[in-house]
């Protein structure tokens, strides 16, 4: 039987677009010949993903879950909205969802992680893009955890519980009851979602970030013509401005229109009679930062019709 090597797998996977694990089962099943592994691939219905591979994939699902002190959030991506709404396609992304909790976000071993069903997260992708017809990708996944506290979640645009366009993630460091912890981590977390902080507190701000803002806030100044002593104020008070925006501690709750979210967590902590930290938190939207092909409808009916 010939060894199978790394580049062998790899080569085939380039070829077909099939998982690893299917590519390697392949080459073992002809003893690796590359041709033949091609073939046993096309019989199973495995290769049939090489062909949708390069189609661009920027929707999909965003699902998030959460458990006793951690949560977990990931981003599944198929290439339309309609596969959104297939029971296999949110099975699958709130079985992923749940793996991570597991396995934490390192992609490469999330992926490898044997679902229920046998099959590792990949081939199951790979399965599901046979089975359905379209690309899709397993993009991306957060895990966040507490020592004692909650990680509480909030998903927008809701096709499932648990499974929308948006999710977010909120960690609270506490020793208060849970119920009501988490109560208040869903709302941060909604919060989250609607406003998209960047960072937890001022402390949290890069020192690189906030001098390049400083620096932008005192070039505009200096067009006023005013002092430098008064420049100074006014970078300052644009500053507070700034971080006003991005600063999640700093923005004015979205529940109610007038609290800063510091303001929200220590009512928070006088009412449950113990401290509570923003540890960490976490936002995914759907598609971010995908460029989408703009689909050219007239030349596709006209492609369709010559042929």
């Amino acid at each position: 039987m010939a060894d199978i090597t790394a580049s062998m797998v790899k080569d085939l996977r380039a070829k077909t677009g099939a998982g690893m694990m299917d590519c390697k089962k392949a080459l073992s099943e002809v003893d690796g010949d590359i041709e033949l592994a091609i073939d046993w691939l096309r019989k199973a219905g495995l290769a049939a993903a090489a062909k949708k591979a390069g189609r661009t994939a920027a929707e999909g699902l965003v699902a998030a879950i959460a458990e006793t002190g951690v949560g977990a959030v990931i981003e599944i991506n198929a290439e339309t909205d309609f596969v959104a709404r297939n029971d296999q396609f949110q099975n699958y992304a709130t079985n992923v969802a749940k793996m991570a909790i597991s396995t934490g976000d390192d992609m490469e071993v999330l992926n490898s992680a044997r679902l229920d069903n046998g099959t590792t997260v990949a081939e199951t992708l790979t399965n599901l893009v046979a089975t359905i017809g379209e690309n899709m990708s397993l993009r991306r996944a957060t895990v966040l955890k507490v020592g004692s506290g909650v990680v509480s979640t909030y998903v927008h645009n809701s096709v499932a519980p648990g499974l929308g366009k948006i999710g977010a993630l909120v960690a609270l460091e506490s020793g208060g009851e849970v119920e009501k912890l988490d109560a208040l981590g869903k709302q941060l977390a909604m919060h989250v979602a609607a406003a998209a902080p960047q960072w937890c507190s001022v402390e949290d701000v890069e020192s690189s970030s906030v001098d390049r803002e400083r620096a932008v806030l005192a070039d505009q100044a200096r067009q006023s013509g005013k002092p430098e002593e008064i420049i100074e104020k006014m970078v300052e008070g644009r500053l507070r401005k700034f971080f006003e925006e991005v600063v999640f501690e700093e923005q004015v709750f979205v529940v109610d229109g007038e609290t800063k979210i510091k303001k929200v967590i220590e009512n928070a902590e006088k009412a449950l009679g113990v401290p509570i930290k923003l540890k960490s938190f976490e936002r995914f939207v759907l598609g971010e930062g995908i460029e989408k092909e703009e689909a050219d409808f007239a030349s596709e009916v006209a492609a369709v019709v010559k042929s």
